[in-house]
């Protein structure tokens, strides 16, 4: 059996976790989690990193640290894992989908404008599949209407967008090292804030509303309650298993990238011949080999394509129900404008296996078993 994903391991993690367990502090914001910090901030240039315990806690950091209160609207794409809405649900937020584009699904940022309106408070866009969104055009708009920007790079670690890494460019950005992701801590993500002056009181809302963090600086002689906050603070065990990928990510991200040019040159005659599309990486983006995907022309072929692969012991998936459509989505938001390729497109496309170890072979007997099928 081909899967899906394999959670990547290096082979320094366990004696990191190691060092963790004899240093007697385990809980958060110790040595391995401050490394990881430094380590994000180094490689994307942001003022600061804080090290979450998902992606999902990031963009909720992020939603509290944007003042979004009841009644405030959110725009973003429908085709989005959930987190992405509930983070501004759980304020109050009202959240107004846009159409995606056909080529990347990301946001269409030529549709953000019109759904803006006096309630709006910010725009979210999502980098899907670690290619980057029109990031100049969506800072442009955000800037002419006085918008805060949150970006959900979860899938965006190691991308760029005109050489500059994504989750850097809105006022906050946030990554997901959960164990589907290039780089894994098994459940874990980062908040990146762009500006110095909203620092500390991200640190202080991580920290359950205390300004904890100045007093182990030595800032203040005890600390207290200051803010609403909550603990978004991540083992030490998870930071050390984190470590050892982050300073190996040439080698993970080189094989990852070598498996889906693979997959891309194999493909590329299928797509030739009209029967599949590949995925489009614009002029300007570079991608981080986050996933492979195909669309098939439609729902019903896809489905037949995902058993036929499980047939032959592959593991395909599909994800993304549009959250307009979902029961949540129809009570907290509402669709601007036409879902001309939402729905459509979501239903088209399958996510091929893809992860750090995926041999040649295997992505070799996956593409194989793709051209059978579409070959009968």
């Amino acid at each position: 059996m081909i899967a899906f994903n394999v959670p990547p391991y290096i082979g320094v993690e366990e004696q990191y976790i190691k060092e963790a367990i004899e240093s007697h502090k385990i809980c958060g914001d110790g040595t391995f989690t401050k490394k990881c910090n430094a380590w994000i901030e180094n490689y994307t240039g942001v003022s600061k990193a804080l090290l979450t315990t998902s992606c999902t806690h990031a963009l909720e950091m992020a939603s509290i640290l944007s003042n979004i209160e009841p009644g405030d609207e959110v725009i973003m794409p429908s085709y989005t894992f959930v987190s992405t809405a509930d983070a501004f649900v759980l304020r109050g937020a009202k959240i107004v989908f846009v159409d995606i584009r056909p080529d990347t699904m990301n946001i269409d940022d030529n549709l953000i404008e019109n759904a803006i309106t006096d309630k709006t408070k910010a725009i979210v866009p999502v980098h899907y599949a670690g290619v980057a969104c029109e990031m100049d055009k969506i800072m442009a708009i955000a800037k002419k209407h006085g918008l805060l920007v949150v970006e959900d790079a979860a899938q965006g670690v190691d991308s760029k967008y005109h050489g500059k890494a994504l989750g850097t460019f809105g006022d906050f950005g946030c990554f997901s090292f959960h164990e589907t992701k290039n780089l894994s801590m098994g459940e874990g993500g980062a908040l990146l804030i762009r500006d110095k002056e909203n620092v500390e009181r991200a640190e202080i809302v991580r920290e359950k509303g205390t300004n904890r963090a100045k007093f182990f600086r030595g800032q203040i002689d005890k600390y207290t309650w200051v803010d609403a906050g909550s603990s978004y603070l991540p083992s030490e065990l998870n930071a050390a298993y984190l470590y050892g990928q982050l300073e190996n990510i040439r080698t993970i991200q080189d094989s990852r990238m070598d498996r889906w040019n693979q997959y891309y040159e194999l493909l590329k005659p299928l797509e030739n011949q009209g029967i599949i599309v590949l995925p489009t990486i614009p002029e300007g983006c570079d991608h981080n080999a986050h996933m492979f995907y195909i669309k098939a022309k439609d729902l019903e072929e896809r489905t037949a394509l995902s058993a036929y692969l499980k047939e032959n012991e592959i593991t395909a998936s599909f994800h993304y129900i549009p959250l307009h459509s979902a029961p949540a989505g129809l009570k907290f938001g509402r669709f601007h404008g036409e879902d001309v390729y939402t729905t459509k497109e979501s239903e088209r496309l399958l996510r091929l296996p893809m992860y750090y170890g995926l041999k040649e072979e295997e992505v070799q007997k996956v593409c194989d078993t793709v051209k059978a099928f579409y070959g009968k």
